[in-house]
Parts: structure tokens; C-alpha cells; sequence
């Protein structure tokens, strides 16, 4: 029995959404936005721009208002954003990996079926992890809402690593937190779902296909992919980009030398690489406006009465499982709890579904308002600020669509980060009496080894160091034009190659006895030939270092943990070690 007054409310609140979102209402990407918009990529110095999807139902008609727009730079070469141009959507990529899930769920040919609750250990031959009640206990719920006790570890992985072969290294993967105690993301958690279409399908399917050919195809999203290749060739990709030369603490909104950034994974064509899952996505703002609508009709296809996703899925994937931020960011906003790739909170009083992407060069941020039939996608390429600039937008958009008075957004985000930056610890300078450990680089140079994050080998600079090992000479000699400025002649240093989507090396400056401090770096080309790479450091400001021992390595700053989950802590630097280095035999 329903109560009739609940009746007469909820009509009466459908007709004040209809008319909320009439055909007549003035359009929202206006003269007004792209002013809005112009002017906050010029106060935040974006080298880029951005596209946006912004999509209105009108329920009582049935009927759609879709807009989207591009603005700003797309290229190094200054063309200008479309609403066509192709953007990473990184991790918005997630909620299709959990659809697709969804989707091996519903399928009531597999034998035996899956479900939400089923155990990785019993779907995975031989899977598990460090903690055995994890390895036992974990489940298709635990894994896509971050709840496993696994951090990040996103230097483990290989972007041209079998998916498989990740899966199975898990197991070796330091937990930094109980089962189900906290909220930590992991990426690699993504990959594992990934392997399911190709583990459970008699066809063994590849998971990008499955997605393409479920999801993709009868949404008739033609431009978004997973193959780097494909989008490149459209000649409508954007290039991801990034400042040289700013010094973030006394100018932190300058534009220095506009780099194009390398894209994070390019590799696999339409079968996808290691990165696909998690964040491996190219799209659009055309595209997103489809997804955006079919996410608002609980999985229907615009237009069509063609369920793509049953709804049950989406339900699922934003059900608060965990608690993602426990706390609000600001007065207007609420706590965040997670399902499977979506956030779910509050937005000034109206319920939020969504959920932010970042990989180097690329930024996104997909929402909607499902009880006011609102979906807003915002996407950049500014590398820099675009993820503060994509959600300002959003907001801004929001507030114009529910005609609430504008937050002055930018000013708010403009004062944090100044107030961040201009405080920003500066690293401690090398003792001027520093001392190296017994014997020197010479004595601590080789290779050492960890069984998830793989070999790693680790050479000595000043180059004098590096004569008996041909891949360190090789590596010194192609420094100097390759890492322009990395290595510092006067600090003690090693640099280890590492084939990473995030890194090509890793540099460990000396900083005093056993310790150095580590830094994440990329060598990116420039397509200048008289400088033809710059040295990208992607987490400037994310502060790691290693412990030499005997026999030994000892990382912290690596593992990516949760909000509030602690450091280890030990007497000696494999106790206090969140990653531990084994020193290879010769």
C-alpha cells in the first residue's frame, strides 16, 4: 500500500522537474558559460581547454536537451577544442568496468554464475593476497569499492604486462590496512576485474571487446575507445599538457613552457593494455552526453526502449559500499560513500552521483543529479589544474541548471591552492657533511628485486660508476639529452629505467648515510630537435625516499595508502619499509 499524500508529493514534484528541464529552457552552454569558461582557463594559466556535455530530461515529454561544447586549446599547435575532440577520461573509465561486470553477472549462460558477492579466490585459479583473510573473503564488492586493504601500488604494474600476470602477482602486493577497514583506492583492483570477460567466456573475450561490443556498439558511442592507435589516427585527440620551468610556491598559476605531455598508455590497439580497466577510456563530450542520458534512464538507450545496462547494475555500482571521504570538503556538500566507480554524496541539498579522472595530461569529471534528471561532463587537458578547473565548471553549470545563487567556486579553489602551495614543505637540503654509506654507490649499485614491482637496476652516477654493467653505460649516455637536468653532478645519485604508463625512471638523490631521497620521473619528447625531451615530474610534491641495508632496499612514499592509514613503523628499514627490495644474486 502506498499512502496517497506521498502520491500527490512525488507527481507534483515530476511536474516541477518537467518543467525544470523544458525544451523551452534557455540553453546552459550560452554566451554567458563560454565566458565563464574562457575566463577561468585564463586565471588559472591552462595551457588547454576543455569539453563539455551537459544533458536535461524533460520527463512529462520525454524528451532530451543535449548541449556540448568545446573550449580552448586542444594542441601544442594551438587548433582549438571541438566537441569532438578525444580525451583520456581516465578514471571515469572504472564505471564501465563495473558495468561490464554487471553485465558477466546477468549472463545466466556462465557456469557457475557469478555474483556481487562471489569470491575472487574461488572465480580466479590460485588467486589471493598478503593477508589471508582478504585472500579467503574478498569479493567482487570488496574489489571495486576499494575495500580490500590493498593501496595503490601503481609503480607495480607494467603498461605492457599481461593483465593476467598482475593478477597473479597480487598476491605478493604489501597491504597497508585491515580487510575492509578503510577506504583506499586501487587501480590494480580494476585490472583484476578486467580479466573477467577473457577468464569466465567460452570465446575469451578480451574486456575491451566485451565493452566495445556490449556497451560501446549499441549505445552507438563510435568514437570512444580504449585503442590509443585508433584515437590518434582520428587527428582528434588531444594533447595532454603541462608547464616547464614553474615554480609552483611563488607563481603558482603560471603558464612556463607549454609541453606536450606523453600519453600514459599506448600500447594493445582495440585489445587494450593493463591500464584499460582502471583508466584506459578515450571519449568525448558527443559520446559522454549519450553515456550521461543512458546513465539518467537506469541504463536505457536514448531514444529507444533498449535496456544496455539493466538497472540493477548502476544500482549497484552507486550503492554506498564504502565510505570514500567521511567528511565534507565544504558546507554545501555532504560525506561521500562508494560503490563500484561512483561517488555518491550530496550537492547543495540535491543527491550527486559521480566521480573524477586524472592521468598525466588528462582530467574529467562525469555527474548527475538522477533525481533532477541533470548529467553534466566536463573533460581538459590542462595536466596541471584541469581537475580543480573541470569540477569548477561543473559546479558553475549546476548551479545555473537548479537556479540556485553561483558559489563563487573559482575564488574558493583559487585561495586553497595558493594557500597550499606558498606553504608547501620545501625538502630539506642535503647536509653539507653528508655521508655515504661503507664502500660508496659502487657498493649499493646492482639489481634488487621485489615479486610484484619486478627487477629493478639501479645505476650509479657520476657515470665513472657505471663501466660494469652495459644497460647503466648505456643509460648514461643517454641521460644527458634524455633526462635533461635530472641528475645533479654534485649529489650522489641512481637512476633506475623502470617501464611504467606513469614513469620511464626513477631517481634516488642522495641525501644522507643510507637514505635518498626518490623521485618519480618521465622522459617526454618535445618535437624540438634541438632539445628534443624535457624531464616531467608528475609528483613533485609526493615525498618518498629509500633505506639501503644489508641486503636490501627499503621504499616509503610508494605504496599510495588510504586517508589516516599510518606509516609503518620498525627499528630497521625493512620494518619500516611499505615496499621491500630484495637484493638480487649475482
Amino acid at each position: 500500500m502506498v499512502y496517497r499524500p506521498l502520491l500527490t508529493l512525488y507527481a507534483l514534484l515530476c511536474s516541477c522537474l518537467a518543467m525544470a528541464a523544458s525544451p523551452t529552457t534557455p540553453n546552459l552552454l550560452n554566451d554567458d558559460t563560454e565566458t565563464f569558461i574562457n575566463q577561468l582557463l585564463a586565471a588559472w594559466g591552462s595551457p588547454g581547454g576543455v569539453a563539455v556535455a551537459v544533458v536535461r530530461k524533460d520527463v512529462e515529454n520525454d524528451a532530451w536537451l543535449v548541449e556540448t561544447k568545446g573550449y580552448g586549446i586542444a594542441k601544442i599547435n594551438g587548433s582549438k577544442v571541438t566537441e569532438n575532440t578525444l580525451f583520456g577520461i581516465a578514471s571515469n573509465s572504472k564505471l564501465f568496468t563495473v558495468a561490464a561486470t554487471g553485465l558477466l553477472i546477468n549472463n545466466s549462460t556462465l557456469s557457475p554464475r557469478l555474483s556481487w558477492t562471489s569470491k575472487i579466490a574461488s572465480i580466479i585459479p590460485g588467486w589471493g593476497l598478503v593477508d589471508p583473510i582478504a585472500s579467503k573473503q574478498a569479493t567482487i564488492l570488496d574489489a571495486m569499492s576499494h575495500r580490500t586493504g590493498v593501496p595503490r601500488h601503481d609503480l607495480a604494474y607494467r603498461e605492457t604486462q599481461d593483465v593476467t600476470d598482475i593478477v597473479a602477482k597480487m598476491k605478493y602486493l604489501p597491504p597497508s590496512a585491515e580487510f575492509r577497514d578503510v577506504w583506499q583506492y586501487s587501480n590494480t583492483m580494476y585490472i583484476l576485474l578486467s580479466s573477467l570477460p577473457k577468464l569466465l567466456l567460452p570465446s575469451r573475450t578480451p574486456f575491451t571487446r566485451y565493452v566495445k561490443e556490449h556497451i560501446f556498439d549499441p549505445l552507438g558511442m563510435s568514437a570512444t575507445t580504449y585503442s590509443y592507435i585508433k584515437a590518434n589516427a582520428s587527428g582528434l585527440l588531444a594533447d595532454g599538457l603541462g608547464r616547464q620551468g614553474v615554480d609552483v610556491r611563488t607563481d603558482p598559476f603560471g603558464k612556463g613552457m607549454v609541453r606536450k605531455l606523453a600519453f600514459p598508455a599506448t600500447t594493445g590497439g582495440e585489445d587494450g593494455n593493463s591500464l584499460a580497466g582502471p583508466g584506459g577510456i578515450i571519449s568525448n563530450a558527443v559520446d559522454l552526453a549519450t553515456w550521461l542520458q543512458t546513465l539518467l534512464q537506469n541504463g536505457v538507450k536514448p531514444g529507444t526502449n533498449e535496456t544496455v545496462i539493466p538497472a540493477d547494475v548502476l544500482e549497484k555500482a552507486a550503492s554506498g559500499i564504502s565510505v570514500w571521504s567521511p567528511k565534507a570538503a565544504f558546507p554545501e556538500l555532504s560525506p561521500v560513500v562508494y560503490g563500484g566507480g561512483l561517488g555518491r554524496s550530496s550537492y547543495r541539498g540535491h543527491e550527486l552521483l559521480e566521480h573524477g579522472g586524472n592521468v598525466p595530461g588528462y582530467n574529467s569529471q562525469i555527474s548527475r543529479l538522477q533525481n533532477d534528471n541533470i548529467g553534466v561532463a566536463v573533460l581538459s587537458n590542462d595536466n596541471s589544474y584541469g581537475g580543480t578547473i573541470v569540477d569548477i565548471i561543473k559546479c558553475h553549470i549546476l548551479d545555473t541548471a537548479l537556479g540556485l545563487e553561483p558559489i563563487d567556486w573559482n575564488a574558493r579553489y583559487k585561495g586553497i591552492i595558493s594557500q597550499a602551495t606558498s606553504s608547501a614543505p620545501v625538502p630539506a637540503a642535503r647536509p653539507a657533511n653528508a655521508s655515504l654509506p661503507v664502500g660508496g654507490l659502487k657498493a649499493l649499485a646492482g639489481k634488487y628485486t621485489h615479486p610484484a614491482y619486478g627487477d629493478f637496476e639501479f645505476c650509479p652516477f657520476p657515470s665513472s660508476n657505471n663501466t660494469a654493467v652495459k644497460s647503466c653505460r648505456a643509460l648514461a649516455s643517454a641521460v644527458p639529452q634524455s633526462l635533461p637536468g635530472a641528475v645533479n653532478p654534485a649529489i650522489p645519485t641512481f637512476l633506475v629505467t623502470v617501464d611504467s604508463p606513469w614513469a620511464t625512471h626513477l631517481r634516488f638523490a642522495h641525501f644522507d648515510q643510507a637514505v635518498f631521497n626518490v623521485s618519480v620521473l618521465r622522459s617526454t619528447p618535445t618535437g624540438n630537435a634541438t632539445a628534443p625531451y624535457w624531464t616531467f615530474d608528475p609528483d613533485e610534491f609526493t615525498p618518498r625516499l629509500a633505506e639501503f641495508s644489508d641486503g636490501g632496499i627499503g621504499l616509503r612514499g610508494f605504496w599510495g595508502e588510504g586517508n589516516e592509514v599510518p606509516t609503518p613503523e620498525g627499528n630497521t628499514p625493512r620494518e619500516r619499509a611499505e615496499v621491500w627490495l630484495e637484493r638480487a644474486r649475482a
